[in-house]
């Protein structure tokens, strides 16, 4: 069963105790902010495991998904910034959270391999990979015209 009240008291978490709400000033995919698209992918994560018949530690499998993409830059800055931010922002995001938050080796390799196969070293574990797929998912809706996104993403309904 899907936890959303865990969910809840981790984003309030991160919030208090880190950089997270600042997430909320960059901008994703198309006009969705880093901060939506970060809790979109823990909440499709959090379905996906309940769908598996797999157990997940559901405490990194969310802090993972919610500071996947956690690089903290405006990536449409620069043409340089741009074309390499799928290959550099996972390490990025990684630093930070481990400065912020004191992540574990689960929410590490969340983070560092979110972006498999663009990065090619593959998730080491579950989590890892269900956060990868979801992330994959919500990117793609995200990138869809409004109206083919409606009742897919929060707040589009």
């Amino acid at each position: 069963m899907i936890d959303i009240q865990k969910l809840q008291t981790t984003i309030q978490n991160l919030n208090r105790e880190g950089r997270f709400a600042s997430e909320k000033t960059f901008l994703h995919h198309r006009k969705i902010t880093v901060y939506d698209h970060s809790v979109h992918v823990a909440e499709v994560s959090l379905k996906i495991a309940d769908f598996l018949p797999v157990t997940v530690d559901e405490d990194s499998l969310i802090r993972g998904a919610l500071l996947h993409d956690y690089f903290l830059y405006h990536r449409n800055e620069s043409v340089k910034t741009y074309v390499l931010h799928g290959y550099r922002h996972p390490m990025m995001a990684a630093e930070n959270a481990k400065k912020d938050y004191g992540i574990n080796d689960i929410e590490e390799n969340i983070i560092r391999r979110h972006m498999f196969p663009l990065t090619p070293i593959p998730p080491k574990y579950r989590e890892a990979w269900i956060v990868c797929i979801a992330d994959k998912y919500c990117a793609v809706l995200e990138y869809l015209p409004a109206r083919l996104m409606k009742n897919h993403l929060p707040g589009h309904s």
